[in-house]
């Protein structure tokens, strides 16, 4: 039997008063005082995807054999480097083995859910016995808009394996369809989000 076999979260300390965001720019976007209720997670100064991931394998892996794992797998859409290998440096901050396979796992929001298939796969297969998959994200807005009152900044990792397993995997099934509702450029801060009209009529 294969699955889940431990899991972790981390969530910054820092909160952002919704109701704060709506008194600074609800002259602009007074659309916004439906969603200002409660609070949303925001990380501090020096706090990105990476140093959540670590929080989260952390908590992931306590009163776990760390030498056990044969690889890691880091998915995001906010990673803070484009020609580094992000989940290489989220491995050193754990203190893993060097023969550990690590690979980054981004470009779009399925990202977490391919990489968990991705690793679960890998242990049906035999390659690999246990696979630490964490992923985390810190995506910004523009400011006066509603996914700045809805995104939140954090982190959720699982360790899968053929031991111990706590939610058996029994199989998965994809589709792909270049549904285009948003998408950041290569070379850009912000969501470009075409008219929710448009995408709920599709």
């Amino acid at each position: 039997m294969i699955g889940i076999t431990s899991y972790g979260a981390y969530i910054p300390r820092l909160r952002l008063d919704r109701m704060s965001i709506f008194q600074a720019m609800g002259w602009f976007a007074p659309a916004i005082m439906m969603v200002a209720q409660g609070h949303r997670s925001m990380c501090n100064w020096d706090e990105d995807s990476i140093t959540m991931a670590v929080a989260a394998s952390r908590d992931c892996l306590c009163g776990r054999e760390k030498k056990d794992l044969d690889g890691l797998f880091l998915a995001s859409t906010t990673l803070p480097f484009a020609d580094r290998q992000n989940a290489g440096i989220v491995s050193t901050a754990l203190n893993l083995k060097e023969n550990i396979l690590t690979s980054d796992f981004t470009s779009a929001q399925k990202a977490g859910t391919s990489a968990l298939v991705a690793a679960l796969e890998a242990v049906r297969g035999g390659s690999m016995k246990n696979i630490l998959v964490t992923a985390a994200d810190r995506r910004e807005t523009k400011t006066a808009y509603f996914y700045e009152m809805w995104f939140g900044d954090g982190a959720a990792s699982v360790a899968v394996g053929d031991k111990d397993v706590i939610a058996e995997y029994k199989g998965s099934y994809s589709v792909s369809y270049d549904f285009v509702d948003h998408y950041r450029g290569a070379l850009k801060k912000y969501d470009y989000v075409c008219e929710e009209r448009l995408v709920r009529d599709e």
